[in-house]
């Protein structure tokens, strides 16, 4: 007899993603994008698949089968994306560059700099500053020199 019952995981598919017809998969991945995307809900920290379910007049339960299905990841996941995507814009831009870390996690709607470092690194196999500082490398005459602080004579 082996040491380790090991057995194959079986994909198992969710009953609630077969209670949404196609059509309206469709219908609600528009709307899903466009709450998110366009109105940029994705930056604020307490929107979650709740409010987006009142928002659509739904509930969570569809609005996970569709992202599911629709987008192949789970809510998080798929806010994230555009959270972390708008991250590496502001670390690559230079009006940026003096922000902290803190300050990019923030502006893009996560709750605490460890979640934005963990999602980062969970879509681009490397932390925030890593990425910022491997842009300034490829691109070095875009790197902006700290202001210097003006000294007032008293």
């Amino acid at each position: 007899m082996a040491k380790y019952n090991i057995t194959e995981k079986k994909a198992k598919e969710a009953v609630y993603r077969s209670l949404v017809s196609p059509k309206l998969m469709d219908e609600m991945k528009e709307k899903i994008l466009n709450i998110i995307v366009m109105e940029k809900k994705y930056k604020d920290k307490d929107y979650s698949a709740k409010k987006l379910a009142v928002d659509l007049g739904t509930n969570t339960r569809y609005i996970s089968a569709v992202v599911n299905v629709r987008f192949h990841m789970n809510y998080t996941s798929f806010v994230n994306k555009f959270r972390i995507e708008e991250a590496m814009a502001i670390l690559v831009d230079r009006r940026y560059q003096t922000l902290r870390m803190e300050e990019v996690s923030d502006m893009v709607g996560f709750a605490n700099r460890q979640s934005f470092y963990a999602s980062f690194y969970k879509l681009m196999r490397m932390t925030p500053r890593e990425y910022r500082q491997q842009h300034l490398t490829q691109h070095p005459a875009e790197k902006v020199k700290p202001e210097k602080k003006a000294l007032h004579a008293r």
